[in-house]
């Protein structure tokens, strides 16, 4: 599968219909649940908005769930907007200046901002001032506008690309982490009742393994493994069907997808197990170096399968072990 294709009309629908509505439905994540809660009733109590919020982590924990949450519990509406498509600082202003008191902007992909939009939200956020420059060289000058009361979320998943300045603006930063598995099969049973789909505790078990600790994916692959049930069998989501829709999907019991075995193997066979760049990974398997640091890395590096080094990456014994190769006992000597 794809690291993160273009969904289709009908998951978007269904994306949107398994988001969660109250905190209740929000499985997973307590630490940074019991601190938003504490951050909204103070703020409610003060009758002010809420601060700034940073929510920064892998793609698909729930950043952009967070945030509508957040807005559902202070009553307000949340305009949303993305890094990249805030292009000029008009298209900021022109965002800014429609915001009613208590509104909330998410900015999701905040790191893809450019550096030009940084420096205009750092008064904004500040202060609660926009400066706009009208015209242009001797005869320009300064309008400067208030704005009402607004909580800027910003989520990323690349918190590093994001400037200090505009880092140390945020109130609260929280960062998401990989799911329990627990976790995972509590929102597969969640997602199961909103399709009505009747999934036995086994096929529950095999997709929450497969899902890479990510809800976002734990659904896509229920969604699939539905579909096979549907084709293929008697609708009934059996572990049988789970695993044959898997294997078809070639998502093994680690949640691995070709593209990560073909870094594993990469790592192994062509560099002898590493250390080796980040550059000629990219270049050997002839993906994008962001795509592999984003969307791979991570999940590789929490199931022990690749370690960092200042030299490079370096695959372990686990990697070798699970493609089935014998891990060598002595350390190979670097020319």
């Amino acid at each position: 599968m794809p690291a993160e294709p273009k969904q289709k009309p009908d998951d978007v629908v269904l994306d949107q219909t398994l988001r969660p509505q109250r905190w209740d439905d929000f499985i997973g994540q307590e630490s940074v649940k019991d601190n938003l809660k504490i951050l909204i009733t103070a703020a409610k109590k003060r009758n002010e908005a809420i601060e700034h919020v940073l929510i920064y982590g892998p793609p698909g924990l729930g950043k952009t769930s967070l945030a509508h949450l957040i807005a559902r519990e202070v009553s307000t509406s949340i305009r949303v907007t993305s890094g990249p498509a805030i292009e000029r600082v008009g298209d900021l202003a022109s965002i800014l200046t429609n915001l009613m008191p208590g509104d909330i902007l998410f900015i999701d992909e905040a790191h893809r901002m450019n550096k030009l939009i940084e420096e205009v939200l750092y008064p904004a956020m500040e202060s609660r001032t926009l400066d706009i420059i009208i015209g242009k060289g001797p005869s320009a000058r300064t309008i400067q506008l208030e704005l009402p009361p607004f909580t800027i979320i910003a989520a990323t998943t690349r918190i590093g690309m994001l400037s200090g300045p505009l880092r140390s603006r945020f109130g609260v930063t929280f960062r998401l982490d990989f799911y329990a598995p627990r976790d995972i099969e509590r929102i597969l049973e969640r997602s199961c009742r909103i399709l009505n789909v009747h999934a036995d505790p086994e096929a529950i078990t095999a997709i929450a393994a497969s899902s890479r600790s990510t809800p976002r994916i734990a659904n896509r692959l229920l969604k699939r493994v539905r579909d096979y049930a549907d084709v293929h069998g008697s609708g009934r989501v059996t572990a049988a069907a789970a695993h044959a829709a898997l294997a078809r999907l070639e998502v093994d019991h680690l949640g691995l997808e070709p593209t990560d075995r073909r870094i594993l193997e990469t790592i192994i066979q062509k560099f002898q197990g590493g250390p080796v760049g980040l550059t000629a990974i990219a270049a050997a398997t002839a993906e994008e170096e962001d795509t592999i640091e984003e969307v791979y890395e991570p999940f590789l590096m929490q199931l022990g399968l690749i370690e960092r080094t200042a030299r490079g990456r370096v695959a372990t014994r686990l990697a070798w072990q699970h493609l089935g190769l014998e891990f060598p006992e002595q350390p190979r000597l670097l020319t």
